[in-house]
């Protein structure tokens, strides 16, 4: 009588405990890695590193980017999500080594940074850090900007951010490093260091007309020093209107003004007296007030002190230089200089100049005994380009391409959005 089959069961313990056997009693302790003659298969060629934050870091800084090193990468992809699987939306920078959120982070909240490259092999590496930002800090530095959104200035018009904090030489930088600006069409500028509070940036010549206008601040959360962080980001959408400039010739005693290159009117002015002279530069109006009280009593004493109501005054200096009516020199006005620093003319021409104008709006003035004292107003255009190079906290590289001129005359540079320019 023939024997009953082995069941299928068995034969396949068997043979596992075959294997295990086999596999114990090896005397070199090398296993075989490799089974049915398959090549080991490579490691992928690309490869990534997040270098900040550091895995499972606490206390990050609210501003914090996603700092990363690649290797031989064809791809790279950063992804930055919440606690709650939540993408940050945000940018690579140009060098592909940081990712910048667009906005600042939120205090006490988890984040977890995830960098993917790929390699010309078609193999993937992925990295993930975890990581916590600080609490929100009670020292807050706030970040303003003097314009808002959708205003319309004048060519000359620096775009300005101030700090109601001093902002130490060693932090600059790196709040440098989180400004950014971006024009239509692209024109060369930098940013200079007004004073520890405040920060310009101005194109190499004047703003094209039409302009569009776009800056950023993500200082929110961003170390300032001394324990002190900034508390907000800003953006800013702007656009320069007509060039409307203005010239102020001493020799002469007129102001010529024109729009768009083309001149539309001549101005008979009287400018400050040899006591109290007018500044020569390029200054900017920086206000507009179209009736306002002239009160000089606590600067000049109660000899020559006055006080008198004035109308159609457009600024020029923070030391009391303004454009003005000026009804009682009519007789002086492209004749002599009678004033006491300010660009006197007739009521009828300060209406119809101060319906023209717009803050922003250059008025040079020449020949006069003194020249413009940096600081006393917007006075960036009185530096040379090498000057506000040196002002800038941030190395500064030129743009690689050079437009046409603008309207104006000025030539303009295809400007960088690097917010290092």
């Amino acid at each position: 009588m023939a024997r009953p089959p082995v069941p299928r069961v068995l034969a396949a313990i068997a043979l596992t405990a075959a294997l295990v056997l086999t596999s114990a009693c090896t005397g070199s302790g090398n296993a075989p890695t490799w089974q049915n003659g398959a090549d080991p298969e490579p490691s992928p060629k690309a490869q990534a590193t997040i270098t900040a934050p550091v895995a499972d870091a606490t206390d990050v800084p609210a501003s914090t980017g996603i700092t990363f090193t690649t290797t031989e990468a064809v791809e790279t992809t950063v992804e930055l999500t919440d606690a709650a699987g939540n993408p940050v939306e945000g940018e690579v920078n140009t060098d592909g080594t940081e990712f910048l959120p667009t906005g600042q982070l939120e205090y006490a909240a988890a984040y977890t940074a995830t960098v993917t490259v790929t390699g010309d092999d078609d193999k993937t590496t992925t990295v993930s850090h975890e990581f916590q930002t600080m609490a929100q800090p009670n020292n807050q530095v706030r970040v303003s900007s003097f314009l808002g959104d959708g205003n319309v200035v004048g060519v000359a018009m620096p775009l300005i951010l101030r700090f109601d904090r001093n902002v130490p030489e060693d932090h600059r930088a790196d709040v440098q490093r989180r400004l950014s600006v971006q024009t239509e069409p692209a024109q060369e500028g930098v940013w200079y260091w007004v004073s520890p509070t405040e920060v310009q940036f101005r194109p190499r010549e004047f703003w094209q007309a039409g302009t569009k206008l776009f800056y950023k601040a993500q200082t929110g959360g961003l170390p300032m020093g001394d324990g002190w962080y900034g508390r907000n980001d800003l953006t800013i959408d702007a656009e320069v209107g007509s060039a409307l400039v203005m010239t102020v010739d001493n020799a002469t005693k007129k102001m010529t003004v024109t729009k768009d290159g083309q001149t539309i009117k001549e101005i008979p002015v009287s400018l400050g007296k040899p006591k109290t002279p007018s500044s020569s530069g390029t200054m900017i109006v920086m206000e507009k007030l179209k009736e306002t009280v002239f009160d000089t009593f606590e600067e000049l004493g109660p000899e020559e002190g006055y006080r008198t109501d004035i109308e159609y005054a457009q600024r020029l200096t923070w030391g009391g230089e303004f454009i003005h009516a000026a009804p009682w020199s009519v007789a002086d006005q492209g004749v002599r200089n009678v004033s006491h620093g300010c660009v006197n003319m007739s009521m009828a021409n300060a209406e119809w100049l101060f319906n023209q104008t717009k803050l922003g709006d250059p008025v040079t003035v020449k020949g006069t005994e003194v020249q413009l004292a940096n600081g006393n107003g917007w006075t960036v255009w009185n530096l040379s380009w090498e000057q506000l190079i040196e002002g800038s906290a941030l190395p500064y590289e030129p743009p690689a391409a050079v437009e046409s001129p603008s309207t104006t005359g000025s030539p303009s540079a295809s400007a960088s959005s690097d917010p290092a320019a």
